[in-house]
């Protein structure tokens, strides 16, 4: 988009950025206390000089685990797609609320792949990434801008409507089947319904209203 980001967004691809280039220093150390770990017991990951490694869940983690990385793809598709509509989102709520909004989504992704970890587990292994505050900002830009074209693969246009429930879709299907493994499809799923839930609210959809509505 042919605009300055505004600050938060700008703030946000800077420390994944960061941080994505500290993890290229500090290896596993930041996998081991920064990652969205499962619940329960801390257990051996691995062994360093002869000693163990353990790893275990810490309520920091919900939030640190959005700005680790696994890949240069894995942080360049998140990035490009936080470049892409963050700025719209957060002109549109504004610096205070689209920071809430954001973190919101990265925590409710966290809480329900951790949810999903503890009641259907399959391994021990972390959870990190930006996605489910990218899912999130993706729904409140099919919400906010239903007919905005979107190209897909940057050739084929489609509403944005259509786009992100295509892709929830997409990412249900894959959750439920477990055909796409080592993706934390739930946690997009989470970024997802948090983020509905939470600009429905500010609608004043629920009867606890918010203190003043910040959409129509």
């Amino acid at each position: 988009m042919g605009y300055d980001l505004p600050p938060v967004t700008r703030a946000l691809l800077f420390a994944n950025i960061a941080v994505y280039l500290v993890q290229q220093v500090a290896g596993n150390f930041m996998l081991i206390w920064f990652a969205l770990w499962p619940l329960g017991p801390a257990q051996v990951v691995g062994v360093d000089d002869g000693v163990a490694v353990t790893a275990g869940f810490e309520v920091w983690q919900l939030v640190t685990y959005g700005f680790l990385h696994g890949s240069f793809a894995h942080i360049a598709f998140n990035m490009l797609a936080l470049w892409m509509f963050g700025g719209a989102i957060e002109q549109l709520f504004g610096a205070r609320p689209f920071a809430l909004y954001y973190f919101v989504c990265v925590i409710g992704a966290a809480v329900t792949q951790l949810a999903v970890m503890h009641f259907f587990p399959s391994g021990f292994s972390p959870t990190l990434g930006a996605s489910g505050g990218i899912f999130g900002l993706l729904l409140a830009f099919g919400m906010m801008y239903p007919h905005q074209r979107i190209l897909v693969y940057f050739a084929i246009p489609m509403p944005a409507w259509l786009f992100v429930t295509g892709y929830g879709a997409l990412e249900l299907f894959y959750g439920v089947t477990g055909r796409d493994e080592g993706v934390a499809h739930f946690a997009h799923l989470g970024g997802l319904a948090f983020g509905f839930v939470l600009i429905e609210y500010w609608r004043g959809r629920f009867p606890f209203k918010p203190r003043r509505l910040l959409m129509r």
